[in-house]
């Protein structure tokens, strides 16, 4: 069997080990020929040795594992090694690209390097959507510095009500209004979930259905059906929100 290379590029020495090490034992075939620290000396290396798979953390000083990607040599399969990021995951979801998330587990690696070997005889194709997933992923990286919605007006009666977004628990909709949930009380506002996606922080609320956002701080645990399904259960509360096959991949790997 031909021998596959691999460039590991992480700024955690300890995360570096752990993989090489597992790397070793569960793709014999495969040799890690560099290991890098940062973008800068991750892109050189890739350059210099050009391996056929490189692992890239996506956030590393100098360059971002996102910008080393988009400069590595004509057939070298990455894969990237991030903490959780709901940018991020969706993109490789929808263009089937390799991640590793972080803590990186031993069954995690077992999977992924399975994934590997069925892919890399067919590296073209494994390739082709890479330039586009990529863009995708620095437009999202761009919204990081901007300033995201912090208060929900409601109007009750004669009178309108400030709501820290950090105090709502969920925002669920219906045909023609948005219901805000926070604690034991209820609102309704015109705005759709739609709009809300665009206007606050993607790292707090996450999209789990089509009618619904959750704040993620208020989540106590996601339970799995015998059936494969997930519902949220949040802290405090009796109540669960269904997450819909569409975004059940937000916690596949959690």
């Amino acid at each position: 069997m031909k021998t596959v290379t691999a460039l590991i590029a992480d700024d955690e020495a300890p995360l570096r080990a752990f993989l090489k090490r597992r790397l070793s034992l569960l793709w014999p075939e495969m040799t890690v020929t560099c290991e890098a620290s940062n973008g800068l000396d991750a892109l050189k290396l890739a350059a210099a040795l050009q391996p056929d798979i490189a692992f890239l953390d996506i956030k590393m000083p100098g360059l971002s594992g996102i910008e080393v990607a988009g400069k590595l040599p004509k057939g070298c399969l990455p894969v990237f090694i991030t903490a959780f990021d709901k940018f991020a995951i969706e993109a490789f979801e929808a263009g089937g690209v390799d991640y590793l998330l972080k803590p990186v587990s031993d069954s995690r690696l077992e999977k992924m390097v399975a994934r590997l070997k069925s892919r890399l005889p067919a590296i073209s194709t494994s390739l082709q959507q890479l330039d586009t997933i990529l863009a995708r992923l620095s437009l999202s990286a761009q919204s990081v510095g901007r300033e995201y919605l912090q208060w929900i007006k409601v109007g009750q009666k004669d009178k309108i009500r400030l709501i820290s977004v950090q105090e709502v628990d969920y925002f669920k909709s219906t045909d023609k209004y948005t219901t805000v949930r926070s604690g034991e009380e209820e609102f309704l506002i015109k705005k759709s979930i739609k709009e809300l996606v665009d206007e606050l922080s993607p790292d707090q609320f996450w999209q789990i259905h089509r009618a619904t956002l959750v704040n993620v701080t208020k989540i106590e645990m996601v339970k799995r059906s015998l059936t494969g399904s997930y519902n949220v259960h949040l802290a405090g509360s009796n109540q669960t929100l269904s997450v819909s096959r569409a975004f059940s991949h937000l916690f596949k790997q959690m």
